[in-house]
């Protein structure tokens, strides 16, 4: 067994593919803020097929913002930034590669003027992101640039002070103004986060930002940066010990990170780069001019599938998410809401059979390999669900179409977010809103419907008498009959 450094390349299985290019002579005009196992099984990798090709100037330097980014440092650091993705296919094949793209990384914390001299570097023209959907202080029923995060609030009081930043946005907007007094033009801003329009929320976000603090430099952003819409899809698991072992055990790496995700990768990205890119669509990259299309079938068939699927599982005592697909009834749930109730707000999607995206789902969803668990889709669930589901739930309402199966999604959420399952195990809860939600679900207990009018999650959305109606009788009948039975009602 061989512990994984570069040192050690050579000596690991030959079924272990790894970086054939020189990574010393890669330079990194990235800067990536998020590193976490999304990152690293998806942009990662598709940048490690860009350095195999020869594109040696596109390397990425990793930045990490918050304490829990400490022990990826000190993981990268050990593994001279190498880490193994493994790869699941829904047969259960495996391979499994060492990606050597991550040539830096800074923990901001260590060093923010070493996080800074590299946002002003030149020689960086991408800024990539995947910093959750709670990242961007962007109300979700407004659309409009309200942070609550403690790290954006210090940095917005404290701009211009010689304070170092603690958020992204206040690293993103330092930097942006101090490459606009010394001349540079500025950086790509790219979102790779699962949300509905995220380079517009990232433009929202970066522009409300520096509004606050300095209306010309918010201005001067607004027409300069460009800020690319994406879609991005992979499922990718949290990294455990079983994960660990499994790269041990079966490809002989001793890994102290390593990543496992299904086989499918999908990155459709909006072509808008004015200091360049790299020729992403030579390494499975689709470059559109408008991603939305694509978009909307992903976050409201995949994503919104995920948060319809896993609060029910979870009330009914499932793990997994390939547990509940595996199931005939669950199944039948997720296509029923697919069908009736998603696919009808979508709008055209060049070169996709939708009936046939829906089947790959689940076939994706079930998929033992990959292991995924229902917790996993479930935190923050406050943040998920209004860029998943309510964006359905809303278009439905406004065309008189069909809801049950979103109004039991959220009934089961309600229920869940009460801590405890059918079998009264405790529930999954990980929400950084769960004091208020779970002061709006107690007050279902007076007035049904009551935890529709929390408006953080639902906005004016709550008040929509047959939204309200459903949700009642969704919630009153897991009460009386539980998540299974519920869900049979439905067909």
């Amino acid at each position: 067994m061989a512990a994984l450094n570069a040192e050690n390349l050579d000596a690991l299985a030959p079924e272990v593919e790894r970086p054939a290019y020189d990574r010393a002579a890669v330079s990194s005009a990235i800067v990536h803020f998020g590193v976490g196992n999304f990152h690293r099984a998806h942009e990662a990798m598709f940048v490690d097929r860009l350095l195999s090709a020869g594109y040696a100037e596109w390397g990425i330097c990793g930045v990490g913002l918050l304490p829990h980014d400490a022990v990826m440092r000190d993981a990268l650091r050990s593994q001279d930034g190498l880490y193994t993705l493994v790869t699941a296919a829904p047969d259960g094949t495996e391979a499994a590669r060492v990606i050597g793209s991550l040539v830096e990384y800074l923990y901001a914390p260590d060093d923010p003027d070493a996080v800074l001299a590299k946002l002003d570097d030149p020689a960086t023209r991408i800024v990539s992101l995947t910093i959750t959907e709670g990242g961007y202080g962007v109300d979700d029923a407004t659309g409009v640039f309200a942070p609550v995060d403690e790290a954006t609030l210090a940095d917005l009081d404290g701009f211009g002070r010689d304070a170092a930043p603690r958020s992204a946005l206040g690293y993103l907007v330092t930097a942006l103004a101090r490459r606009r007094a010394a001349g540079v033009p500025p950086f790509t801003v790219m979102s790779c986060d699962n949300i509905q329009g995220n380079g517009a929320v990232a433009r929202t976000a970066v522009t409300g930002f520096a509004d606050r603090v300095d209306a010309e430099l918010g201005a001067w952003i607004g027409e300069n940066v460009s800020f690319p819409n994406s879609m991005v899809d992979r499922i990718t698991p949290v990294t455990t010990d079983e994960t660990r072992a499994l790269v041990r055990d079966r490809f002989g790496v001793d890994d102290r990170w390593p990543v496992r995700s299904e086989s499918f990768e999908q990155w459709v990205l909006e072509d808008d780069f004015p200091l360049g890119r790299p020729p992403f669509e030579t390494v499975g990259v689709q470059l559109v001019e408008d991603v939305e299309p694509y978009e909307l079938m992903k976050l409201r068939l995949l994503n919104a599938s995920h948060q319809a699927m896993s609060y029910l599982g979870i009330l009914s005592g499932a793990t997994f998410v390939h547990e509940v697909c595996a199931d005939p009834l669950f199944a039948g749930f997720l296509r029923g809401y697919m069908h009736q109730e998603a696919i009808p707000t979508l709008l055209p999607v060049p070169g996709i059979d939708l009936d046939a995206y829906c089947e790959q789902l689940l076939a994706r969803f079930g998929s033992e390999a990959v292991r995924d668990t229902l917790a996993r889709q479930v935190v923050d669930g406050s943040d998920r669900i209004p860029k998943f589901l309510l964006p359905v739930v809303r278009a439905q309402l406004a065309g008189e179409g069909r809801i049950a199966h979103a109004a039991l999604a959220l009934a089961a959420w309600s229920v869940f977010l009460e801590g405890s399952a059918e079998d009264g195990a405790p529930t999954p809860v990980a929400d950084r809103r769960l004091a208020e939600l779970q002061t709006a679900v107690a007050a279902e207990r007076e007035r049904p419907g009551a935890f529709l009018d929390y408006a953080p999650v639902f906005g004016d959305l709550g008040t929509a008498p047959a939204l309200r109606e459903a949700f009642i009788a969704a919630r009153a009948s897991l009460a009386e009959r539980g998540a299974r039975a519920s869900i049979a009602a439905l067909a």
